[in-house]
Parts: structure tokens; sequence; C-alpha cells
């Protein structure tokens, strides 16, 4: 971030910091101060009394994930919204000269505070010894042993799971499985170095952070590593279908929402449709590394390995990650005579965006995992 001194000549300040959004005085354009990247973060305001202030309205929820969303301008009133243990997604108008937080809306108000799996951060070391973290939400009720788990990397991959309440995650938890979101390296709650760490490591280093995160909760006792599938949506469908393609012996099936299954199928795409961009190629280059390389980390091209069954589910109109990539995955397990199912679904988005196209996958991935990892 630079500013313009007095003189003229630019300055730059926070150097260090990964900002993520700055926060600037509605009256006068005074910047106020900002948020960082990473987990877990909250607002750095300039002026200690305001700061003061923002720190009382985190620590009034705590264990919980925390996102201020607005406030007044005299700081006397913030609009929050929380999830987390017991807490499934709530909005609160938060009074801080009356001490008192009001709900005022609910993300998920059917679902009861006892029905919310509890959630929290594990951390483990992968085996190259670089220090990482997930997220493991258990089945509501207390049993915290020996438990068939689903392997839950998010998509991105410069992204990062919190602390907090997943309702991918929680649908599976609520059917008795622990779910474990590991955030590999190439995540962005660790700062510039950890996320560069994921360069050109697809399929690579990135695919094993996931697998050592399994060992790690084996290893504790809390999961039993020979029930365990992967389920993941965009580049998290990419790491399930990895799982079970380039990856063997770990998972009893893998589900795949709108995954990359060809990387240079999409690095050509991606190309082309920006009209042959050398930023976007060094830009891609920089993240997959040698496309010479790309065939030894695309699950298509290791269909015939694939060691479990495999769904893929994708929207037809999906403009990220085109369909063709799930479909010349079916057609290269198809050849092989490999396990999979092929959900479609017509005049979606990459995002599932509608409500009952969402219901529809979980249904199907839900229903699919227990088929072939049943919890009980």
């Amino acid at each position: 971030m630079r500013f313009r001194c007095r003189g003229g000549t630019p300055k730059e300040v926070l150097a260090d910091a990964d900002i993520e959004r700055t926060y600037v005085d509605p009256n006068n354009g005074q910047l106020l101060g900002y948020l960082e990247r990473g987990a877990p973060s909250k607002p750095v305001l300039f002026d200690p009394r305001q700061q003061a202030i923002i720190s009382r309205v985190y620590q009034a929820f705590p264990n919980r994930d925390l996102r201020i969303v607005e406030w007044t301008p005299d700081f006397s009133h913030f609009l929050v919204h929380t999830s987390g243990n017991g807490d499934s997604g709530t909005w609160y108008v938060v009074d801080v000269t009356g001490r008192r937080a009001d709900p005022v809306g609910y993300d998920y108000p059917m679902i009861a505070t006892e029905n919310v799996g509890p959630v929290s951060k594990v951390t483990y070391q992968a085996a190259d010894g670089l220090e990482m973290d997930g997220i493991l939400t258990l089945p509501p009720g207390g049993v915290t042993k020996n438990l068939p788990v689903v392997l839950l990397p998010h998509g991105g991959p410069t992204a990062y799971d919190p602390v907090a309440f997943d309702w991918w995650a929680q649908a599976f938890a609520s059917r008795g499985y622990a779910v474990f979101q590991p955030n590999f390296r190439g995540s962005t709650n660790r700062g510039d170095a950890f996320r560069r760490a994921g360069n050109g490591q697809w399929g690579r280093k990135m695919q094993s952070d996931i697998s050592d995160g399994l060992a790690e909760l084996a290893k504790r006792g809390l999961v039993d590593p020979k029930r365990a599938c992967i389920v993941g949506a965009s580049y998290g469908g990419y790491a399930a279908l990895a799982g079970v393609t380039l990856q063997h012996g770990l998972y009893r099936c893998a589900v795949a929402v709108a995954p990359v299954s060809d990387l240079s199928d999409m690095y050509l795409t991606d190309l082309r449709v920006s009209g042959g961009s050398n930023m976007l190629k060094n830009s891609l280059r920089e993240s997959l590394g040698n496309p010479s390389t790309f065939a030894e980390v695309s699950p298509r091209k290791r269909a015939a390995q694939a060691d479990a069954p495999i769904l893929l589910i994708h929207g037809k109109d999906d403009t990220v990650v085109p369909f063709k990539q799930s479909s010349a995955m079916a057609d290269a397990l198809k050849d092989a005579r490999k396990p999979y199912e092929l959900v479609v679904m017509p005049n979606e988005d990459h995002w599932l965006s509608r409500s009952a196209t969402r219901q529809q996958m979980l249904e199907a991935a839900v229903a699919f995992v227990e088929k072939n990892n049943p919890a009980n």
C-alpha cells in the first residue's frame, strides 16, 4: 500500500501486511484501518479508541467465527455475522453503549443449536515438516473416537476454511461422519510464503498435505483411516479426483463437484478465453508449474489407475470450470471400466447458485458416501 506524503513522494506502508480490505470514513474519505487476509483476523484501526471498541465487539462472541459487516459513523452500533460451535449462522446488531447484541436474522433457522456439530482447528505437520492446520467438524452428540471420515478440501485453491459453520461439513457430520477441511499449502490463512508454497504443487505436496491430515487424525484416534472418502468442489473436486487416481489405498470413494480433471485443457482454455494474455500465462505457469508436467497430475490421464468409485457432479452452464472437464473424466473412466456416476445439472453455474440445485447436489453426495463408506 502506498500513500503520497505532503512533499509529493509516495511512501510505502504496511509492506508486510496481506490486506484483504480497507476501511474508509464515508464522511471525509479518511483511511480508518484495514483487515488482513487470513484467520483469525479482525480489523486493525489506527485510532486507539476505535480499535478498543472493535476489540469489545469481538470479545462478546468468544469461540465463534465473527465478521463485522458495517458500523455507524460514531462506532456505537455494529452489524456482525457469527457462526461456529452451536451457531449455524446468525446476524446481530450490537449496541456497544447499551452492552447488548440482538439477533436480527439466521442463515439456517431450522437448525437447532444442539444439531450443530462441534468445530475446532487441528494443527499438524506435513511430511516435509511444514506447519499447517485444518478444520475438524464432529457429529453432534459427543462421539469423538474412531469415526468414519470425509476429507473436504476447499476450492480456490487460494482460499482457506475458518473455524465456522460449513453447510457441507455439517451435512456429513449430521450423518455420523467426522469431516476434515485441510488448509493445505497454497491456502491463504498463513501469509504469502505459505500461499506461494503451493506453486507447482497441484497433485503433489498440496495433495499429500490432505492425506497427511488424515494420518494425523488417525494417529490421535479420532478417525478410522480405513473408512475415509474425499469430497470437494472446483479445486477441491480436483483434489477428490487426485485422491483416488494419483494416490491409492486411501479413500473408499470420491465426490467431485465442478472439478478440474485435465490441467492441460484448463490451461489452454483459459489462455484462449483471455486472448493469449502473457500475464495470465505467467500466472498459470507460476501456479500450475511447467505445462510439460500437466499430464502427470491430471486425473483424466490417470483414470485407469482409479482405485475407488467416483461421483461427478457438474453444472452444464459452468463458465469457471467448463462442463467438459467432468464429461471427459467420465468418458475416461468409462473407457477404463472404472465405477463412476455423473450427475448433470442443466442451467446451473459453477457455484450451484439455486437452492434446489444445492439440495440435489448434497443429497447425491451424501447418498454416494453413505453407499460406499457407511457410517454405521
